[in-house]
């Protein structure tokens, strides 16, 4: 691992979750005159952050022509804003459709060069499908099921053998690049236990290619998860970016049923004190990012990055003595 950085200029990125990927007169984020672009960004300064995440749910860099990531650039020196790294998701490289999978893989590689392009460090990437009819319609799409990757046990772990060589290629292709890129979890991937994931990111067996431990992912779903401290212990030392978000959690024995509610970092049931004091014990020193779903994500957002702030020097403390 890199040095430790300072944790008062520790890179904390704002997710841009609550960002509209199309504005009120139908034409999508993407396409979007550069002053709808700087507003979102404005946001985001104006919240306090030096830093933005700049999630593909928005805007997609590895989709722009070389002269709208131009503008994207220009914006975002001009709105003094770092990136901590580009978030992808949904384009998961083994999708069921063998045509969206290479589809998928190729956007990838483009969202790769758009990074180095931007400056950022990090390329976040995962296995994440496409949601479901039902989990669009749901309040929260995690209440419904999603689709699955493929049992190793019934495929003959094809797609778990191609999972690996699609992220092995993309991870040369960072290593080129000078950019890390970081596999998300997600439940009923192979990044969707702390046993598999690790499994795949040895796999890969690449020193730029880490995990982003979100297990929060994981912990917001209503059905039994592995306790969220055993998930962390397991994935941290693997960890090269983190997106960090809580949930609320609750269970009846009695009836059996779960439930769970976005939280902010400090409140919900993942002990955040604990998780950072121990990924830095660990070794980490990737940048962050602060998610939250619902209402104002970005005021959440960045008092989770205050909240980040003060653990993150509680820490580095602690582990001097």
């Amino acid at each position: 691992m890199s040095t430790r950085p300072d944790p008062t200029t520790w890179p904390i990125g704002a997710a841009l979750l609550q960002a509209p990927p199309v504005l009120p007169d139908g034409t999508p984020a993407q396409e979007a005159p550069e002053v709808e672009w700087r507003r979102v960004l404005r946001r985001v300064r104006l919240a306090g952050f030096d830093h933005v995440d700049l999630t593909d749910s928005w805007v997609r860099p590895g989709d722009l022509s070389p002269e709208r990531l131009a503008v994207l650039k220009r914006l975002l020196a001009e709105e003094g804003l770092g990136v901590t790294a580009i978030t992808t998701a949904r384009r998961s490289p083994i999708a069921p459709d063998a045509g969206e999978a290479a589809a998928n893989q190729e956007y990838l590689e483009r969202t790769l060069v758009a990074a180095a392009e931007l400056g950022t460090t990090v390329v976040s990437a995962g296995l994440l499908p496409v949601l479901t009819d039902a989990q669009k319609a749901a309040e929260w799409f995690w209440l419904e099921q999603g689709l699955a990757d493929p049992d190793p046990e019934t495929d003959g772990g094809a797609a778990f053998d191609l999972a690996v060589e699609r992220f092995a290629a993309l991870g040369r292709r960072a290593g080129e690049l000078g950019l890390q890129l970081s596999l998300e979890m997600y439940e009923d991937t192979y990044l969707g236990t702390p046993q598999s994931s690790v499994r795949l990111k040895e796999a890969i067996d690449l020193p730029n290619v880490g995990l982003n431990p979100d297990v929060a992912n994981i912990i917001r779903l209503h059905r039994p998860v592995q306790p969220w401290r055993d998930q962390l212990a397991a994935v941290l030392p693997h960890a090269n970016f983190w997106h960090v978000k809580n949930y609320y959690r609750d269970h009846d024995p009695a009836t059996g049923s779960y439930a769970t509610a976005p939280a902010p970092l400090a409140l919900g049931v993942i002990d955040y004190r604990w998780a950072v004091e121990e990924a830095l014990r660990v070794g980490f020193t990737g940048p962050f990012c602060t998610e939250h779903y619902g209402g104002d994500g970005l005021s959440v957002s960045a008092q989770n990055r205050e909240h980040l702030r003060h653990l993150l020097a509680s820490a580095t403390e602690l582990l001097s003595l």
